[in-house]
């Protein structure tokens, strides 16, 4: 029987690009517009189907996240905690996250990446479906210095990752979500930190390259891939969601509603989840589901 794919999102960090807005609060339950920032990764990994989903934090933002988000029954997922005792790279999320992921095949996403559009969907299902390979997905960016930039050919095949290039191949950017099987804990307890300390995701990355086993997804035109971590870029992203809300009338990263799209709530859980956020138009959205009778649906 094949193991289904469990999800991590890495919310710790100390977030000191964002200070002195950090220092009491966590980045990712900073708000984008109408919503906590953690709400966009949590849609994302629900609207392809996942169902049990860790979220690695600090000690001091544990609760924060806990009374915000519960067991996550309320969504019709179960999440559950991992503390993150030190931001020693992305790759430590796979030893934090060790038990939960037992032999299932993972997805890690990053808790301050927002991706929106389309086709996201479909390409997350089929990156999702290659449960033999590693994905990873690519954005063309401006300044691509800033990134870990991939280069490939016309056939997609991956030709190098660089982290952070002085003198960039390509202007395609590695985003913050990743799919991997199981052999990623492999790969991880070999890795060896950088010269910064830390254990990089380009290390596990081009484990699977070597070993051919790691493809590549581009993220055109019709998507969008915002980074919330600095200052310009979460005001960036809330103005975005804003526009996008505002002009087409349905909420982007609400996950009441993608849980009740699949199935995985009532008509009735739906309603309770409503009267709770009334006052901020968040329930009268809710609420307005049930009344919506095109059922149309923009996830």
């Amino acid at each position: 029987m094949e193991l289904s794919r469990k999800g991590i999102i890495l919310a710790g960090g100390y977030g000191t690009r964002l200070a002195p807005l950090t220092n009491s609060v966590s980045k990712q339950l900073m708000p984008v517009y109408d919503k906590p920032m953690i709400y966009y990764p949590l849609s994302t990994l629900m609207l392809f189907g996942i169902k049990e989903i860790m979220i690695i934090t600090t000690k001091k933002d544990l609760n924060s996240f806990k009374n915000l988000l519960s067991d996550g029954s309320q969504f019709g997922v179960n999440i559950e905690y991992q503390i993150q005792e030190k931001p020693d790279g992305i790759a430590q999320a796979f030893l934090i996250a060790r038990k939960f992921i037992g032999n299932s095949p993972v997805v890690l996403i990053l808790g301050d990446n927002i991706f929106y559009g389309s086709n996201l969907v479909k390409s997350l299902k089929e990156a999702d479906a290659n449960k033999d390979f590693a994905t990873i997905f690519a954005y063309r960016v401006k300044d691509p210095e800033r990134y870990g930039v991939v280069d490939f050919d016309q056939s997609l095949k991956i030709l190098s990752i660089e982290e952070k290039p002085k003198e960039p191949k390509t202007f395609y950017a590695v985003t913050g979500i990743y799919f991997y099987n199981n052999t990623v804990l492999e790969k991880v307890l070999s890795c060896k930190p950088s010269p910064r300390g830390e254990l990089e995701i380009s290390s596990i990355n081009e484990e699977f390259l070597k070993e051919k086993k790691l493809k590549l997804k581009i993220l055109g035109r019709g998507t969008a891939w915002l980074d919330t971590g600095t200052f310009d870029s979460l005001h960036e992203a809330g103005s975005f969601i804003r526009t996008i809300e505002q002009r087409q009338g349905f909420k982007v990263g609400c996950p009441e509603e993608i849980a009740w799209r699949k199935g995985w709530i009532t008509n009735k859980k739906l309603e309770n989840l409503s009267k709770k956020l009334m006052k901020s138009g968040y329930g009268e959205y809710l609420i307005n589901l049930l009344k919506d009778k095109s059922k149309i649906s923009s996830l």
